[in-house]
């Protein structure tokens, strides 16, 4: 008897967990991401070893915008199925999504290594290279893949851009050829841009990329560039909008991050500042100048010991950086240290003259 009951309590608990799956996968169908995410839920407490399921509840969770739930959920399932392109892809998005470019690459690289010409995957690890400051790198993913997909506009816009942030202008002229055969787009608009602000014709580049931005607002890096631009040009406010723009379109783009950084400074709201440093040195770890950005608004706070630790372990790895030496030194002398307040501004003296 006890056994009877035994085996009908299993199978209503089946039945139960495959009622919770069917529910979980039409509130899914529908949009009712909540209602999936409990259905996967309760159907994972009784399957936890049921990796699809587990990324199914990943991709609810992105859904949501719960990006630190989907990534402990799709690591979970890439566990079980380590050789899952599906599974590794959409946790490269969503390490992506919340600016973690560097753990992305990792699975990104897997994917291009086993699919080297799977267009998507190479598309995003070349945007994740160009990011993270590495056009190279990008050009050695994407140049394979242009005459695999000659017509392809996101692959010539983005093998144009990293050629172009390469230094490798003839090249990118070709790309840009392309693109200019179909006509004006804001893809081409930013091109330009890019390459005349290169070349230091500021005028002609706040031309194009303000026509970039005015046919695709949401081209990505095109408000952080023509930014840049019209700081060139010191239209400080014009520029610092151009950023703020940027970061509603990605708000881990390095650039635009360390701009504002700069301007709350400016107007002391440090605590705000410091908090897109860090999404900047998300994106580019060990970057000098956000890091240098970084100990200078510590300082400001009066924090000197974080900055004091900072400003000492940037000059271990770039003993060349003056005005990091000249920042060190007036936190020595705050210190009460000016013997070592003096051997910095010493040593900051002497790498300017090494620059000029």
């Amino acid at each position: 008897m006890r056994l009877l009951s035994l085996l009908l309590w299993a199978i209503l608990a089946a039945a139960q967990s495959e009622d919770a799956l069917r529910r979980a996968t039409a509130a899914f169908d529908a949009g009712d991401m909540p209602a999936a995410v409990r259905g996967y839920r309760e159907f994972l407490a009784a399957h936890p070893d049921a990796a699809e399921i587990r990324s199914n509840l990943g991709a609810a969770l992105v859904r949501e915008g719960k990006f630190s739930e989907a990534i402990e959920e799709y690591q979970a399932a890439l566990q079980q199925l380590p050789n899952n392109p599906r599974i590794r892809m959409n946790l490269a998005l969503a390490y992506y999504k919340v600016g973690r470019l560097s753990d992305a690459v990792r699975d990104l690289e897997v994917l291009h290594r086993s699919q080297p010409l799977d267009l998507k995957p190479a598309l995003l690890l070349a945007d994740c290279d160009l990011q993270m400051g590495k056009p190279a790198q990008a050009v050695e993913v994407l140049m394979p893949l242009a005459e695999e997909y000659p017509d392809d506009h996101a692959l010539v816009y983005m093998l144009g851009t990293a050629l172009l942030k390469a230094d490798r202008t003839r090249e990118a002229q070709a790309m840009l050829d392309r693109i200019l055969r179909d006509g004006e787009s804001a893809e081409s608009a930013y091109l330009l841009g890019q390459s005349e602000f290169l070349h230091q014709n500021i005028p002609a580049a706040a031309e194009h990329l303000a026509r970039a931005v005015e046919l695709n607002p949401n081209l990505p890096g095109a408000h952080s560039l023509y930014g840049q631009v019209l700081r060139g040009m010191s239209k400080m406010d014009a520029a610092a909008e151009q950023f703020r723009e940027e970061l509603k379109v990605n708000p881990y783009d390095f650039v635009a991050n360390t701009e504002i950084a700069m301007l709350l400074k400016q107007d002391g709201k440090f605590d705000e500042a410091l908090q897109h440093v860090a999404r900047a040195l998300q994106v580019r770890p060990g970057d000098p100048g956000a890091r240098y950005q970084q100990a200078s608004i510590h300082t400001a706070q009066g924090n000197l010991e974080p900055a004091r630790e900072e400003l000492e372990a940037l000059l271990r790895e770039y003993p060349s950086f003056a005005e990091a030496h000249a920042a060190l030194a007036t936190v020595y002398y705050r210190l009460k240290r000016p013997a070592d307040g003096d051997r910095e501004r010493a040593a900051a003296q002497q790498a300017l003259k090494y620059k000029e």
